[in-house]
Order: C-alpha cells, then structure tokens, then sequence
C-alpha cells in the first residue's frame, strides 16, 4: 500500500542539493521573479531553495497531502522563511485565476508526478485529471497505448494554456518525453511558448529512475518557431542538440531533417503493425524436443492452419531472414471475423481456445468489447504476404529485416511490438529493403526517432518514408 501511494501521488521528494541546483540554475539564467508558485510542492524542498535564490518574491504552494504540507510550513519556518502553503489538488485547481492572483514576473517550479495515467490505472487509483483525449486520436488510438498520458503533462499543458498573454516562466523536473510533447500541444493549440530548452538531470542518481529525464523550461510567451536545445546538465553551457518543429512536425535532429528530405513523403505500401493479443501464455508456443509448449508447460496439439511461425521485437536484428522461435495460436484470418467456426472447422484448436477461455476472457484491454471471443488485432490480408520488411518498434538501433515464409511456405507472423510492410516476392522485397537501407532512409530515422522514448519508432515515422522518391533518388 505504501508504494502504491507513493506511485500514484508522485511521491518522489525531490533532494535538497537538486532543487537548490535548479534555483541557482534558474539565477544565472536571469530569471527574477515577483512570485514563486510550486503546484505539487510534497515537503517543500522546491520551496525552502526558492526562498534562498529569489528572498524577495512571494511563495504559494500546493500540496494534496496534508502532513506533507504542515512538513513544508514546518521546513520553511525552520530556515526563517514565509510561504503559502495550501491543501489542494493540483487537477482541479483554477491555473488562469492562480497565474493572475498577484504581481508578475511569475515563476512556476516543481516537480510534478512523473507517472502515467496507464501506471496508474494498473495501481487501481484516481489520483488523476478528467479524462479527455487531449491528443485528439481517433478510433483504435484513443482506446489503446496513444492515449495514456503523463500526469506532468496534462499539468505542465494547464500551466502553459493558462500562462498565455502572462509574464510566466515554467520550470519543471520532467521525463524528456513529456517535452516533446509539450512542444507538439503547443504548435496543435496555437499557443505562444518561448526561452526552451531542456538540461538533463541523472535520474537515477538522484530518484533512482532509468529514464531520460531534465528541466525542462519554457516561457507562456515568445516567437512562433518551436526551438528547443538540449544541454547534458545544468551547467553546460554549449547544447548537445536542438530538438524543432520543422514543416509542422517535431524532429530530433535538424541537420539530419535536411538530408532526409529526398526520401520523405507518404509510404506505399503502408506500414502495418503485428498481431496483439494481450495472452502470451495461451497464445505463443515454444518448440521443445519436436513437441509445441505454450508458456503454461502444457504440451499443445493444434490443426496446422492455426499454429504460424512468429517474430518478436528480439529476433529483428537486421540479420535476412531470421529462423522463428515461437508460434503463434491464431484463431481469425481477418479482423472481427467470427470465431465459433472453429468447432466444426479446427475442432482441436477450439477446444484448445476454450480450456483457456478463463485467461482470455481476463484480457483487460477495451479493444476486445463487443468482438467475436478470443479475438487478436493487428490482423489482415497483409498479414500473410509471404515476404516481409519489419522492424522492431522498441530499439533505439534502427534494423531493417527481411522476413520471409517457413520452410512449409507458411507466412511468419510478427508480435505488435513490430512494424512491417509486404510484398508478394523475394525480388521486390529486397529492392524495397535496399531503399530502407539507404543514407536518405536512415536520416528520416535519425531526424524522426527519439531514442529515449518508450516506443522510439513508430508507424507515423515509417510512414513518411516513401519508397518510390527513393527509387528515383
């Protein structure tokens, strides 16, 4: 109960030493506020170090829970220094009227929970805004991994929306990737953003996280052109690279952008993800000593139709053609399609299905409501074209494979972690893999993905890159 509480209130008190950094950081940039506004302030650490670097600002902070704030009163009473420190959640406070209650320049500093909405979930707690599809996704998107959110995003876009036409600075200890997306809601909004940039932190050092993270500043005013460089710690002064907004999208690497304008374009074929189904254990086989194992141990005796070889993320490392590992149980060969079929027509894979309907009636996912039972997505007639360009959508090194049919001439599957696109012959799918070798397709790559993400590649980035200004090229 105790970590469940700390995941779901953000409770990852920042050290003393790192928010006095950030404050004397927040000093020499020039910063000089007439209020200091913390919306998660915890026990006051952000608190107490603004009290020491701007001692002539008012302070207001914002605390849900109760014996944390009395903790920030106590702290700053200690030093001898004065805030307001109130009760409150920080989703249902009124940002326009609290950015507006009081002299300007104002300083927003903190940090906010670096958990998702998702994680959060998982925990089974509401600690979290109103829900809305803040990034407008449309069908299966906004039901699935596109519509979790960070809870210091949702924050950190309140604060910018409600700092519009003030004289507000934020600086906030955020993931690099609430950032980026920061930048994007800003250009989707129309909002004014200006002065950003982002300095690394080591968050593992000091929260004892394995993410990228920084602060992460902007102001709620400035110049239409979305410019943000990245510096490797507080106290670099030259940045290591410059995250922009070039032609309306949000690259990571400028120069890399400008070469890979030769191959940008609309990708024909289109990309397509691989199979979900949400039940690894029911659902993907191993072959052990000639006999079929699904992740139960259970020994699996399935009709051949419905047992396909499959790729996973891990065996897409470039290498042609790579020798399946696993098998996967696929009870549909197009999407929706019924499955009660099945009992006449694979009597032993129904059977099979329904020894384990327990398990797959458990899959949580919203995708699976009102679909025939034991249902997978991800599933059409490009997947079973026999040759196959995929690549791993969870690997900072980009790998194009050559996937091609099993000995049978079956077609080999791959996982939802995957991306891939088909072709009816060996010849044409090699052509096409040479394109996506090329420098032009690379540098789409290197100017489109970010490493750090969770899902660093993305069917948005493969689908920029179009084969046939390649070809030409």
């Amino acid at each position: 109960m105790k970590s469940t509480t700390k995941a779901a209130y953000g409770d990852f008190q920042t050290p003393p030493e790192l928010a006095r950094a950030v404050c004397e950081f927040l000093v020499r940039r020039g910063v000089r506020p007439a209020r200091v506004v913390e919306p998660t302030c915890g026990q006051g650490r952000f608190l107490v170090a603004a009290a020491e670097a701007f001692p002539h600002a008012m302070r207001w902070g914002l605390e849900i829970d109760e014996d944390y704030a009395r903790q920030a009163r106590q702290a700053l009473q200690e030093r001898g220094h004065t805030a307001t420190v109130k009760v409150g959640n920080a989703f249902r406070t009124n940002w326009v009227a609290r950015l507006r209650a009081g002299d300007s320049p104002v300083l927003v500093l903190g940090n906010p929970p670096w958990v998702t909405s998702a994680e959060l979930s998982v925990l089974g707690v509401d600690n979290l805004p109103s829900k809305s599809n803040h990034a407008r996704h449309m069908g299966l998107d906004a039901r699935t991994g596109k519509a979790n959110f960070d809870v210091s995003e949702w924050i950190l876009q309140r604060l910018l929306g409600a700092g519009q036409g003030l004289d507000v600075t934020v600086a906030m200890l955020v993931k690099a990737t609430v950032a980026r997306r920061l930048m994007e809601h800003a250009l989707r909004a129309g909002w004014e953003i200006g002065a950003i940039s982002l300095h690394r932190i080591d968050a593992r050092q000091w929260f004892s996280a394995t993410v990228d993270a920084g602060l992460f500043c902007f102001r709620t005013s400035g110049a239409a052109a979305l410019r943000c460089p990245v510096f490797a710690s507080l106290d670099a002064s030259e940045p290591e690279a410059e995250i922009a907004v070039c032609d309306g999208r949000l690259v990571a690497d400028v120069g890399a952008y400008e070469r890979a304008k030769p191959a940008l374009g609309k990708a024909e074929p289109r990309w397509r993800s691989g199979i979900k189904h949400d039940c690894v254990r029911v659902m993907e086989l191993r072959r052990v000593r000639g006999r079929l194992l699904n992740g139960l141990g259970e020994s699996v005796d399935l009709e051949e139709q419905h047992v396909l070889p499959l790729l996973k993320s891990s065996d897409l490392r470039g290498d042609d053609r790579p020798m399946p590992r696993r098998w996967l149980v696929l009870p549909q060969r197009r999407f929706g399609e019924s499955t009660d079929a099945l009992a006449a027509e694979a009597p032993r894979t129904w059977a099979y299905l329904q020894a384990h309907a327990d398990a797959l009636d458990a899959r949580r996912s919203s995708i699976y409501r009102n679909q025939p039972r034991f249902a997978v997505f991800g599933l059409g007639p490009y997947s079973f074209a026999p040759w196959k360009i995929a690549i791993s959508g969870l690997y900072k090194r980009t790998a194009f494979t050559l996937v091609g049919p099993d000995e049978d001439g079956r077609p080999t599957m791959l996982d939802d972690t995957c991306y891939f696109i088909g072709f009816d012959d060996e010849v044409t799918a090699r052509a096409a893999l040479e394109q996506l070798r090329s420098e032009p397709a690379q540098a789409v790559l290197r100017a489109l993905v970010f490493p750090d993400a969770k899902r660093p590649v993305t069917k948005e980035v493969l689908d920029r890159i179009d084969l046939r200004k390649l070809a030409t090229h």
